[in-house]
């Protein structure tokens, strides 16, 4: 078993779905980490090398100073490839912008763990304060998104008992 920043990732589970241990990582966040990290889509947590873990641990704990993603652009259909006598000067142009980074990432603004639970309890604490509807029910301790009240209340109630607010 393979802990990363506390969480343990089971040794036969694949990456991808292991990698939604962490709170605030879901399927699609998970994919697109591992297609980041370059790690196969049907690859193990066992199978992972130590310089893939190390990677992972280091991305995830602060992806917002992550080294950006080179651009690799796909050919379009008309493309002509220079001719053979092109100057250097050119080639080395147009490495450079290949390697500017394009638009924003999104992993690189994604909150996990403590962050991630943090924002939920701010959220909360937000709509108890404005007095809404949703605030209200979240202060009592009821179904906040419209289930039914009449025969699952008592057991919202004493499954969320826990104070949110400690």
């Amino acid at each position: 078993m393979v802990h990363v920043l506390g969480v343990a990732l089971p040794d036969m589970q694949l990456a991808r779905l292991a990698l939604t241990n962490f709170y605030g990582v879901g399927n699609k966040t998970s994919q697109r980490l591992c297609a980041r990290l370059q790690i196969h889509d049907r690859c193990k947590i066992r199978d992972l090398t130590a310089h893939q873990i190390t990677e992972l641990a280091s991305f995830l704990a602060s992806p917002s100073t992550a080294s950006p993603l080179r651009r690799m652009p796909l050919a379009s259909p008309t493309f002509q490839p220079p001719p053979a006598s092109t100057p250097t000067e050119m080639l080395r142009k147009q490495a450079i912008e290949l390697s500017k980074p394009v638009g924003v990432d999104p992993l690189r603004t994604m909150k996990i763990e403590a962050e991630a639970r943090r924002v939920v309890k701010e959220n909360i604490a937000h709509q108890r304060m404005i007095g809404s509807y949703v605030g209200k029910r979240h202060a009592m301790g009821l179904p906040v998104r419209g289930q039914n009240t009449q025969s699952n209340a008592k057991t919202a109630k004493k499954l969320n008992r826990v104070n949110r607010f400690g």
